[in-house]
């Protein structure tokens, strides 16, 4: 089934509300890191906020995440768009945490607690937004939760699940973001916490094959919902080794000839998604005189 993610508003426009299907996506990201379970589960919560944040963004405009913990995983960083389109990795893909008190994987474990979650926004602007807040709770859903509202001012819940088979590969990863709008009354905002208070896993229900529409009746009730809009996400990566070429040429001149000299070529790797590209001595060479010919 095909990930994809809904927008829509509830309690006539008192809640903005979005879910999202993230399956296939973490996957793709599990498989090209061939990353282990708590790893993937830190990754994957981190994708899914990804998505759910860039959901608010406009067409081209990117999105970069940060996530600096203590914990053994080390940094994660994702990219997204409002295309639907999201990218990241973990500094350590190969953590495998035994599970946690609860018995869930345990992404507090990996991340830490200590540390911050940070968001830079490309707008198109000559300056990027950032914001950036101290780390919570380390299982992500709170901090993001926490970014939301104390840095861009929106009380928010943010509900972030991955549940990984036991060969690691993914069996399910999902999502939702609710947000309180200006006006929403204390009745509305009671029902809300009571049904967050009483809702399963998303990763659960996605396994048993509830679609995001269906999650986000579950938070708001179905009467008091209406769905705006769907669009289809996936793990994407705009890498290319043209890409690499114009970094391999801010190196100079003397560093592209040792690469030539010692290594008699070079290979880049894609921190994002793994993709590797092969520099033979000859294009090595050419890089060398594209550097000469704009002197």
């Amino acid at each position: 089934m095909q990930d994809y993610l809904v927008k829509g508003l509830a309690f006539e426009g008192q809640i903005r509300a979005f879910a999202v299907r993230a399956t296939e996506t973490v996957s793709e990201a599990q498989r090209r890191h061939d990353s282990w379970h708590t790893s993937t589960a830190a990754l994957g919560r981190s994708l899914v906020g990804g998505l759910l944040l860039g959901s608010m963004q406009k067409g081209e405009e990117k999105m970069t995440i940060q996530i600096q913990g203590d914990g053994p995983g080390g940094k994660i960083v994702v990219d997204s768009n409002g295309k639907g389109q999201v990218k990241g990795y973990i500094d350590q893909p190969h953590i495998a945490l035994p599970l946690n008190d609860a018995g869930h994987i345990d992404v507090r474990g990996a991340v830490g607690t200590t540390g911050s979650l940070s968001v830079t926004k490309d707008l198109g602007l000559k300056e990027p937004f950032i914001g950036q807040v101290p780390l919570v709770s380390g299982e992500l859903g709170e901090d993001f939760t926490y970014y939301l509202a104390h840095s861009e001012q929106i009380p928010s819940a943010v509900g972030l699940s991955v549940k990984v088979n036991p060969d690691e590969t993914v069996k399910a990863a999902g999502g939702f973001m609710i947000q309180v709008m200006p006006g929403a009354t204390d009745e509305t905002i009671t029902e809300i916490e009571q049904r967050l208070s009483n809702m399963p896993l998303v990763s659960d229900l996605i396994d048993k094959g509830e679609e995001p529409e269906t999650i986000l009746a579950r938070l708001l009730g179905e009467e008091n919902l209406t769905i705006l809009d769907t669009m289809p996400v996936a793990f994407h990566c705009d890498c290319s080794k043209d890409r690499f070429s114009r970094v391999i040429l801010t190196l100079g001149k003397e560093e592209i000839q040792a690469m030539i000299d010692e290594d008699h070529g070079a290979e880049a790797v894609c921190h994002f998604c793994g993709e590797k590209y092969h520099y033979s001595e000859q294009e090595l060479e050419q890089l060398i005189e594209e550097i000469e010919s704009q002197r």
